[in-house]
């Protein structure tokens, strides 16, 4: 028998609100949506709602944001909306066993990452900027430790060069297809099936700063390129001009020839020398103040000089 199941959805970003659209396009019962509270923004730091807040605003949808779920009316609330099912992708907080509980079926996470590799909060561009030759996105039912939950579904693919904003886009379209098979499968036989993590193969990742952002030279150009590619739009790569400015770094490609120069030398056409004689060619730059230019533009304008030391 087909039941039609009462989905509850937990998340925060503009990039998860194709999950929310599929869910309240299909035979299912969107319930209810949970988000972050309004946070201050802009110069005025005046608040502002999460996307996903906005969203359930103009589709009429209940829309909670507890600060947490230490509050019992906050949990009573939550129980009372008598889920079959939570959905959790990006939400931004570790629920509590009484929340995780709640539903019927509990709760299930979407999470890009090749679990148990890079459990964490910026799983995606980890897997990137070290280099990991694929990644994956992962449907798991949650439990209290991170990330940790039993698999239900994985679909791998190639990083392949790729950008954070391409991997992005792409985990988080299959996860969303996967996702919906999974509540088919859940609709007709009203059960989840799953297999436990791996705990030795676990890896940890940890929530991104500026500082991460910062070339260091020395690396080969492949490791500079997987860190451009990670990282960007956020944190950002960048590093220092002859001026000791701050230049942003937005897009580079790896050069075939080799170089003797100092590490972070500008060489000719705005190749830079990197670590073990590689060398990387700038593509995309943006210096302090100033818009993003192709290099051509930055070497023309005088942004940056043959000769110059990048540190």
């Amino acid at each position: 028998m087909i039941k039609t199941l009462r989905i509850g959805f937990m998340g925060t970003p503009d990039f998860v609100l194709p999950l929310i659209e599929a869910l309240k396009n299909s035979e299912h019962e969107l319930v209810c949506i949970y988000t972050q509270p309004p946070r201050e923004a802009g110069r005025k730091r005046q608040l502002q709602n999460t996307p996903v807040h906005t969203y359930a605003l103009e589709h009429n949808i209940p829309v909670h944001y507890p600060v947490n779920f230490k509050s019992d009316t906050d949990v009573q609330i939550f129980k009372e909306h008598d889920l079959d099912i939570a959905i959790v992708a990006a939400y931004g907080m570790l629920l509590p066993q009484v929340i995780l509980n709640a539903p019927k079926h509990g709760c299930v996470n979407i999470h890009p990452s090749l679990l148990p590799r890079w459990r964490g909060p910026s799983p995606i561009q980890y897997a990137i900027w070290k280099g990991d030759k694929e990644t994956a996105v992962s449907v798991m039912r949650l439990v209290k430790e991170m990330d940790a939950g039993p698999i239900l579904v994985q679909e791998k693919i190639e990083i392949a060069g790729k950008s954070f904003t391409e991997i992005n886009k792409i985990l988080w379209g299959k996860g969303v297809q996967n996702l919906m098979k999974i509540l088919v499968g859940l609709s007709e036989t009203g059960t989840l099936s799953s297999s436990p993590q791996d705990e030795e193969g676990a890896t940890y990742c940890k929530l991104l700063n500026k500082e991460d952002g910062k070339i260091i030279w020395r690396q080969t150009a492949q490791e500079i390129d997987c860190q451009i590619r990670g990282l960007n739009p956020w944190p950002g790569t960048w590093c220092l001009d002859n001026g000791g400015k701050r230049l942003k770094i937005l897009k580079a490609d790896i050069c075939e020839e080799k170089s003797t120069s100092p590490h972070g030398t500008i060489l000719k056409r705005g190749k830079v020398a990197c670590g073990e004689k590689t060398m990387l060619q700038l593509q995309i730059l943006q210096p302090e103040n100033k818009k993003p230019m192709d290099i051509q533009a930055a070497l023309n304008g005088g942004y940056l000089k043959i000769s110059d030391v990048l540190i």
